[in-house]
C-alpha cells in the first residue's frame, strides 16, 4: 500500500483529501506540526508528499528542500498561487509537480497514480505489508512471523490483505464478501466466518494471536500500532 503524506493547514483541504485517498487504498497521514514536518515525514516514510506552499512556521519551499536533502520522494505542491514564478520556484525546490487551488479530485488522482507509476514501477513498489513485527508478502501469499513462514491459501491471504490495507478501520462482512468472491452472485455468510476462523487457527499456529479482532454484527478490524 502507498503512503500519502499530507502537508496542509486547510483541515477541510485535508479532510477531503484524506477521505478520497483513502477510498483508493492510499495509506494517508496529515501533518499536525508545522514544525517538524521533516521529523514526520522520517518517521512516516511516505512514497509521495502532497505540500501546501503557504504553512505555518515555514513554508513549503522549505520543506521540499529539506525532504529533498535526505530523499527523492516525489512531492506535489498544492498552491492557490497559480503563478508562472511559483510553479518555477516549485521544479527549482526539486518538486514533481504542481496543483493550483481550486483543484479537481479527478486531477489530484490522476497526478498522484501517474507519478507514482513512473516513480516505483521499476521493481520499487511496496510488495509487502508489515504490521506488529508481521510481514505480508503480495507476491507469493506468505506471511512471516519471527522465524516462522505460513503459506496461505487464496482467500486466507485475502482476507488479511484487505485487514491490513485499512488497518485501524472496520472492514464490513460485506465488504470482505464482496473482495473474496466478486464473481458470485450469493454466498453464505457461513463461508467467511468458516474462512475467517481458519486463518485466525493458522494465524496462531505461528504465533500471532488476537491481530484480527471482530466486531459484532458489523465486521473485522486490525488496530493500528500503538
Amino acid at each position: 500500500m502507498y503512503r500519502i503524506l499530507l502537508v496542509e493547514d486547510d483541515p477541510t483541504i485535508v479532510s477531503v483529501l484524506a477521505q478520497q485517498l483513502t477510498k483508493w487504498n492510499y495509506q494517508v497521514e496529515a501533518v499536525l506540526d508545522f514544525g517538524h514536518v521533516l521529523e514526520q515525514f522520517q518517521a512516516f516514510e511516505p512514497h509521495l508528499v502532497l505540500m501546501d506552499i503557504s504553512l505555518p512556521f515555514f513554508n513549503g519551499f522549505y520543506w521540499c528542500a529539506e525532504i529533498r536533502k535526505i530523499s527523492k520522494t516525489p512531492v506535489i505542491f498544492l498552491s492557490s498561487a497559480g503563478d508562472n514564478m511559483s510553479l518555477v520556484m516549485a521544479i527549482n525546490m526539486g518538486a514533481d509537480d504542481f496543483l493550483a487551488k481550486p483543484f479537481s479530485l479527478e486531477v489530484v488522482l490522476a497526478k498522484i497514480q501517474a507519478i507514482l507509476r513512473r516513480t516505483y514501477s521499476f521493481g520499487n513498489d511496496p510488495k509487502t505489508i508489515t504490521h506488529q513485527g508481521l510481514t505480508l508478502n503480495l507476491n507469493d501469499a506468505t506471511l512471516r512471523f519471527g522465524e516462522e513462514t505460513l503459506e496461505l491459501s487464496k482467500n486466507e491471504f485475502k482476507i488479511l490483505q484487505v485487514l491490513l490495507e485499512h488497518t485501524g478501520c472496520v472492514v464490513t462482512r460485506e465488504e470482505l464478501i464482496q473482495k473474496l468472491w466478486e464473481t458470485d452472485s450469493f454466498i453464505d455468510d457461513n463461508t467467511l466466518t468458516v474462512n475467517m476462523t481458519r486463518l485466525r487457527k493458522r494465524l496462531e499456529s505461528i504465533g500471532i494471536t488476537d491481530l484480527i479482532l471482530t466486531k459484532k454484527g458489523i465486521g473485522y478490524l486490525i488496530k493500528e500500532d500503538p
